[in-house]
């Protein structure tokens, strides 16, 4: 009696030991029968991912062209002259602390303008990856306390669908481990498209247009997070906007940004 209560333990506990790879197993298959299903596609070309299982074709990932140094210390920029700053940043006071982004803008633009207007949200899980890879040296650097995504006006997100800000925030928040609050900063103001502005008429088109949404903002140092960086105008008022409701620190970081004149 007694050897086969031995026997017996010794087959569950067989079974419980087995119980992990039982459950990464089913976990494959499930994956592999969505991507049977619902193939990814891929963020550089909009094709199906090959090899099967990849979050970008492989021979597609060389295109994304990741921004190295010399870089602007202040905004990230790849710095074409020499210097510490770009002339953005020796012309203009920024109200964040520094900034970094991802890729150069002319590799990337087109993935992220079908990630931003083209609903590829699925985009967001490989630019968060890339995001706590490349730029997680920085981010942890930096010890945040949260990362904030730049909010789209109702509206506009509710024409779209989502905020690619957000879903980039959380994948890298993820990969991170790292908490997001999406909740705090709002945009009150339905700015129109900036990309065809000056940078004059960007700003006054972004004055007031953040709000923060709770009184007692408890952060001290935090990350905004945009897909791209331009003039600095929507992460100044961000920033700005964030310091005024009791944020101490502002740094930010973008998929990608232009050259720095």
């Amino acid at each position: 009696m007694v050897q086969r209560e031995k026997q017996g333990g010794s087959v569950m506990a067989q079974g419980r030991r087995s119980g992990k790879p039982m459950k990464a197993q089913g976990k494959k298959i499930q994956a592999g029968l969505t991507q049977l299903l619902f193939p990814l596609r891929c963020p550089v070309c909009d094709g199906i991912v090959i090899p099967a299982g990849e979050k970008v074709c492989l021979e597609c990932l060389k295109k994304l062209r990741l921004l190295t140094p010399p870089w602007c210390m202040k905004c990230g920029k790849k710095l074409t002259e020499e210097g510490e700053l770009c002339g953005d940043c020796r012309r203009k006071a920024h109200q964040f602390v520094r900034g970094r982004a991802l890729y150069e803008y002319e590799s990337a633009a087109p993935a992220i303008y079908r990630f931003k207007y083209g609903g590829r949200r699925e985009y967001a899980d490989f630019f968060g990856e890339q995001a706590a890879e490349y730029l997680g040296g920085f981010i942890k650097s930096i010890r945040p306390d949260a990362l904030i995504p730049i909010p789209l006006h109702r509206r506009r997100k509710a024409q779209r669908g989502y905020n690619q800000a957000q879903l980039l925030a959380e994948r890298a928040g993820e990969y991170l481990g790292l908490p997001v609050c999406s909740d705090i900063l709002v945009r009150e103001k339905n700015t129109s498209p900036l990309k065809y502005q000056n940078p004059e008429e960007r700003q006054n088109n972004l004055k007031k247009a953040f709000n923060i949404s709770q009184n007692d903002v408890i952060l001290k140092r935090v990350i905004l997070v945009d897909d791209i960086y331009t003039t600095g105008s929507t992460m100044d008022e961000a920033a700005e906007t964030l310091r005024a409701g009791g944020v101490e620190e502002v740094f930010f970081i973008a998929l990608a940004c232009g050259a720095g004149i």
